[in-house]
């Protein structure tokens, strides 16, 4: 009995860590993208650089973000090629205000494996029209634990046409849709 106990514990401790530690690659996505609307940020910093993404993504998402980069959206300014997407993933723009009103909150675990943290901000607060200003945007990151440490494994923006997911729309960027 002293032996189920402990493992009981042992378990929920780890469980707890996890859930707990769920929100820790979001707020590093978030605090890159809140520092690129804020109007200080000099260069803006891409959160799908190598660094970012072996440290802060999943192993999945990272080969699909790769395979979806060979088809770049556009060219920069040194004729490299940019990103698949042609505008900022988490606020869903190319445009924006400083991000105000930022919440983050993990939510329960979707399929016990998976957590689903919950952001929401908005970005349009500098705009005259109050519908615009008062607009909260809401992202859900799908965050999974891999080689012991908690990853995004997909990023879910919720709209008027209900929640997308960032990688079913690489796998239409690689199948040229």
């Amino acid at each position: 009995m002293r032996t189920f106990f402990t493992a009981t514990l042992v378990f929920l401790a780890s469980s707890c860590a996890f859930a707990a530690d769920a929100t820790a690659p979001v707020r590093q996505v978030m605090d890159i993208t809140v520092k690129n609307w804020s109007g200080e940020q000099e260069e803006w910093k891409y959160i799908f650089d190598e660094d970012m993404l072996n440290s802060l993504f999943s192993k999945r998402f990272v080969e699909t973000y790769h395979q979806a980069a060979k088809k770049p959206a556009y060219d920069t300014e040194n004729n490299e090629p940019g990103d698949p997407f042609g505008y900022d993933v988490v606020t869903s723009s190319q445009d924006g205000c400083p991000i105000q009103e930022l919440a983050i909150a993990p939510a329960q675990p979707k399929d016990g494996s998976v957590n689903d943290v919950k952001v929401s901000f908005k970005l349009w607060s500098c705009m005259d029209e109050n519908d615009m200003k008062n607009m909260v945007n809401e992202v859900h990151f799908d965050v999974i634990e891999e080689n012991g440490k908690p990853v995004i494994d997909d990023i879910h923006r919720v709209g008027d046409d209900g929640t997308d997911s960032l990688v079913v729309e690489m796998d239409g960027i690689i199948k040229g849709e």
